[in-house]
Order: C-alpha cells, then sequence, then structure tokens
C-alpha cells in the first residue's frame, strides 16, 4: 500500500503570490480527505501569522468532528515549546518538525554542532510526547546531506532511531536529484534503518519530481508527498494527479485515491489559488485529452488506435477532437456527431479545408463554431440565425453606473429593453436578462470569463474573450474584436444561438 501525504495548504501555499483564505483551506482539506480520500494532509506552519492561526484551527475544528483528526498535520520547528504550543492552540496533534538533513544547513544557518542540533529535537520530542502531539521528522535538505555529508545523515538517524517518531520525512529539498540517485539514497536510508518508516519529498526544479517518487517507491518508500497542481515553492512540487497515475498505471501499486475527483481539486484549488493550470499538463491540463491530428480520429474510429491507459474518464473528463490546421475529416466528422449533425463526404470535405483554412489565418476554432461554419461553407439553413443583435448604446460615465440599451430580435420579432449593471457588460446581459424573464426564455449561467490579447502592449490589437456557459452542460464560445465587450458580446449572441439551434442538446 502506497500513501500520500498532500502539502497543498502548507507547502503549496509557498508558491509565489498564493495564499488562501481561511474558508479555502477549509474547503481544500474537505474535498482532500473526503472526496480524494488522501491520507494526511499538511494545512499550516506553526507561528506563521494569525491568518495561519485562523486557518489551521477552522480545519481541525472541521476535522475533530469528522474524524480526521489524526490525519491533519502542521509544520513545526525545533524551538522548545513555542510550535507545540501554538499547535495545541489550534487543536493539532500532529506535528511535522523541521529539522537539519545536512551538515552545511547545522552548522551554516544553525551554527551549531551535530550534537547540539540532535539534542535539540529530542527536547521537541519528549515535550510533544508529554502534550500528546505525534511528532513526524522533516531532514531538510536531506539529498544535499547524503550527497556531501552522508555521515551526518547516517548520525542524525542514529540518534533518532529509538525516539518515540511516527515517520521520517527525506525532502529533496532544492530539487536537485535524479532518479539514480533517489533510488540509491532511499534505499540505503531503508537498508541501513528497517525499522524507521520513510517519506520522501520531492521538488521540480530540473522537471524530474514524479519520475524521482518512481524511484523512490521502487526504493522502498511507501509514503509520497504531492501538492494539487503541482504548486510548491519555485518550480514546486511533485503533482497529485501525476502521482496517482503513476501508481495506478505504471506501479501498479494500491492506494486509497479516488482519481475521478482529481480534476474537480484540480480546478478548485486553480480558482483558490489564481495559478492556471498549463494546458498541457498531464491528466489535469485542458488539452490532454484532446486530438489534434487528423489522422488520430481517424485511427480511434477504426478500433481505438491512439488510446492509451490514461482514459479521460478515469478522471471525470472527455475525449475531444480538435480543429485546426492538422484536422482531417476524421476530426470534423467526431465534432459534428457530437451536435447531431452527419454531412455527405462531399461536405465534409468543404467544410474540413474551411477548418483548415481559418486555422491557417491562427483563427481559434472550436466545436462550437462548427455550425456557423457549416452555415458560411454549404449556404443552406443548418443554422438559422434566430437571436439577432439589432443594436446597442451602452454609457458609462465616472460616478455613474453603466447603463445599456439592447434592441434584439427573436424569431423575427423586435425586443429593447435597458439597465444598469456593475460594468459594460454587466449592464448588457442585465438588460438581455430582462428580455429573456418577459419571454419565459432559459438565460445559462456564466461560468467563467477569459480575455486574451496577443503579447506586445499594443493597445489596437484584437482581444479574444471566452466565456463558459452552463445549461445542463458547460460549453463556450468566443467573441474576437479590438473592443472587449463588443468581444464578449459577440461570444454572448454566438451562445444564444447556439442554445436556439441545438434546444434538444440543452
Amino acid at each position: 500500500m502506497i500513501y500520500i501525504m498532500d502539502t497543498t495548504l502548507r507547502d503549496g501555499e509557498q508558491t509565489s503570490g498564493v495564499s488562501f483564505s481561511e474558508l479555502e483551506k477549509l474547503n481544500i482539506a474537505k474535498i482532500l480527505l473526503e472526496e480524494i480520500r488522501i491520507d494526511f494532509i499538511e494545512v499550516a506552519s506553526a507561528r506563521v501569522s494569525d491568518g495561519e492561526l485562523r486557518g489551521a484551527k477552522k480545519v481541525l475544528d472541521w476535522a475533530k468532528e469528522a474524524g480526521f483528526l489524526e490525519r491533519v498535520e502542521i509544520l513545526g520547528f525545533v524551538d522548545g515549546k513555542t510550535s507545540l504550543e501554538w499547535i495545541a492552540q489550534v487543536g493539532g496533534k500532529v506535528m511535522n518538525l523541521l529539522a537539519k538533513g545536512s551538515l552545511r544547513h547545522v552548522t551554516q544557518q544553525l551554527k551549531k554542532s551535530p550534537e547540539e542540533h540532535l539534542n535539540g529535537i529530542k527536547s521537541s520530542l519528549h515535550l510533544a510526547e508529554q502534550m500528546g502531539i505525534r511528532v513526524n521528522i522533516y531532514l531538510e535538505d536531506w539529498s544535499n546531506g547524503m550527497r556531501n555529508s552522508p555521515e551526518y545523515v547516517d548520525f542524525m538517524l542514529e540518534g533518532l532511531s529509538s525516539e518515540k517518531i511516527g515517520r521520517i520525512m527525506l525532502p529533496d529539498t532544492l530539487g536537485i536529484l535524479n532518479p539514480m540517485e533517489t533510488f540509491e539514497f532511499c534505499a540505503a536510508m531503508i537498508r541501513k534503518f528497517p525499522d524507521l518508516h520513510f517519506d520522501f519529498h520531492a521538488h521540480n526544479d530540473y522537471d524530474l519530481a514524479v519520475a524521482n517518487v518512481d524511484a523512490a517507491i521502487r526504493a522502498g518508500i511507501n509514503t509520497v508527498h504531492t501538492t494539487v497542481n503541482g504548486l510548491g515553492e519555485r518550480a514546486g512540487n511533485a503533482p497529485l494527479s501525476s502521482v496517482i497515475a503513476l501508481l495506478n498505471d505504471q506501479l501498479k501499486l494500491p492506494n486509497s485515491i479516488n482519481e475521478r475527483k482529481l480534476s474537480l481539486v484540480s480546478r478548485i484549488v486553480e480558482n483558490f489559488s489564481g495559478i492556471r493550470i498549463s494546458g498541457n499538463k498531464p491528466i489535469i491540463g485542458e488539452n490532454v485529452f484532446t486530438q489534434c491530428s487528423g489522422i488520430h480520429a481517424d485511427g480511434d474510429n477504426k478500433d481505438n488506435l491512439y488510446f492509451n491507459d490514461l482514459l479521460p474518464e478515469r478522471f471525470g473528463r472527455i475525449r475531444k477532437y480538435a480543429l485546426g490546421k492538422t484536422s482531417g475529416k476524421a476530426n470534423i466528422a467526431k465534432n459534428l456527431e457530437d451536435l447531431g449533425i452527419r454531412l455527405d463526404p462531399e461536405d465534409l470535405i468543404r467544410v474540413t479545408n474551411k477548418v483548415i483554412e481559418l486555422a491557417d489565418q491562427k483563427e481559434s476554432v472550436t466545436s462550437d463554431d462548427l455550425p456557423y461554419i457549416l452555415s458560411d461553407v454549404l449556404k443552406n439553413e443548418t443554422v438559422n440565425e434566430k437571436i439577432i443583435l439589432r443594436n446597442y448604446a451602452i454609457v458609462h460615465s465616472l460616478g455613474l453606473r453603466p447603463m445599456a440599451t439592447v434592441a434584439i430580435e427573436i424569431d423575427g420579432i423586435y425586443f429593447e429593453e435597458a439597465a444598469s449593471g456593475d460594468g459594460q457588460y454587466d449592464a448588457f446581459m442585465n438588460a438581455l436578462k430582462q428580455i429573456y424573464r418577459k419571454q419565459n426564455k432559459q438565460f445559462p449561467a456564466l461560468v467563467d470569463y477569459v480575455v486574451t490579447i496577443p503579447p506586445g502592449g499594443k493597445t489596437d490589437a484584437l482581444v479574444e474573450t471566452l466565456i463558459t456557459w452552463d445549461m445542463g452542460r458547460e460549453f463556450k464560445t468566443r467573441g474576437l474584436d479590438p473592443d472587449q465587450t463588443a468581444a464578449a458580446i459577440k461570444a454572448t449572441m454566438k451562445m444564444l444561438n447556439i442554445i436556439e439551434n441545438d434546444s434538444q442538446i440543452f
């Protein structure tokens, strides 16, 4: 059995610019322990701030009621009773004590001898036992210790081997190790100290964190540390999603994790942290289950020739076939099938050529654009523009709420409304919603709103607005215009016509 200690709420929060609120910490902790079924979580560092104290207390109050108290851990320091009293104050029962894993750190940072540091650790252990707090030990900079002062590491572990310690944590603090070193160093620890329980804590400075986790487990380590989305100092830690895929598919080792919920927690942490997930990040990236090549779509049609074990359904995702200049007829056909549309071979070629032409001009082409491309290419009634924006006027004056007047036609009938809002687009949307309410028409929820402009700082650059909507299922529409509000309005009108023309889907 492989165990996971997730440190998103401690090491992950050390990502530059990331600070979780008390409620955000609580909700992430709940999802990790209840939904993902993580074995242990590290939620705070002792003594950092009043906000850290309140956040840790909120998590631990809930954990006590929910029966997870022994699985919530807090980083503490060799400082007498100070960290221990902080942990006791928030209701914690487990301290991860930060000790030094390299001789250089002891002599240069602490200005102590190894014997003095070991005595300080033992004193903290005895105080913790008196206070009813269990202790695990981080050997900070252990990887450099194994490279440059292995005799010091042996001295520390021999001195601690008879103490009451839960787990010894072996951090590659600066992300310097490669898989061969990781295997060698972890195997040496297990061979020399078979009665101790070791964790491995990877950092990703050389993009080797997951590979090093693999090596550590192969060496015999059975507890590894992760963060959601790979958050953490500098280049971050080993991503939870990638480590679970490694365990399930490459190592085929049992674990407690519910992989179907990994995408959920990744999106929540993305929103709370403000750190966007790269589109090509394994398992959780926007594009990782999207096939771009027409050859791939053709192979999947014939016998799933381009599938691997990472099936998107395992992670609550779906497979998509992208539309771009490498798209072939099979890609287009797959997307049309999702819309319930089938074309004869000649028409399919014409639509494919148009998609390639648009992509070559660096236009963004999505499956939601297909009905419009069909209408343009085939010159038929595949898509009727049932909702037409006839006119709009938006006024934004200093000190006054923006006002919008909107006129649209629905199936040839003219409607006009005016409304105010917190911004120009909000005013436009409020006027539009008034029209829809009076017609008893359902209006979708706006889930996400992303504005993209090309780099270079030109004020006349085109703005692309990508809006995610929810009306029973999520879908996206884009608008392109030099004006951000106009781009958002174009995306909105496209959304309304998609709903009108594909009402059976929603």
